[in-house]
């Protein structure tokens, strides 16, 4: 029988992958940008933040020990990507900066 999922870890694992999703979006839209030479520091984050979500939902779908200090990370990584990207005034920036931000007071709340 598998293992169930609670109810605050699916609520983070839902943040992470939304984040995921929104990251890769803005990640693609991003590399269209006409200054995409000046966006490669948001789009290092943008990467990070994409592997760290992945990660961190995969710890916390198997209930892994290890789920809530990889949240702190990701808590911290998210953060730093919704600060790059609320730099740039694209709609694609700014939501994926919401939902970076989202993503990090969820993951934050996991790891406290």
């Amino acid at each position: 029988m598998p293992v169930a999922v609670s109810n605050m870890y699916q609520q983070c694992i839902d943040a992470c992958m939304k984040c995921l999703q929104s990251c890769e979006q803005c990640l693609t839209a991003c590399l269209q940008e006409p200054d995409v030479q000046n966006r490669t520091k948001c789009i290092q984050h943008l990467r990070d933040c994409i592997d760290i979500c992945a990660l961190s939902t995969q710890f916390m779908a198997r209930n892994s020990h290890y789920a809530k200090q990889l949240c702190g990370i990701c808590a911290t990584i998210c953060d730093a990507c919704a600060t790059h990207c609320a730099m740039y005034k694209d709609p694609h920036c700014q939501e994926c900066a919401k939902v970076c931000r989202e993503c990090a007071e969820h993951c934050h709340n996991m790891a406290s």
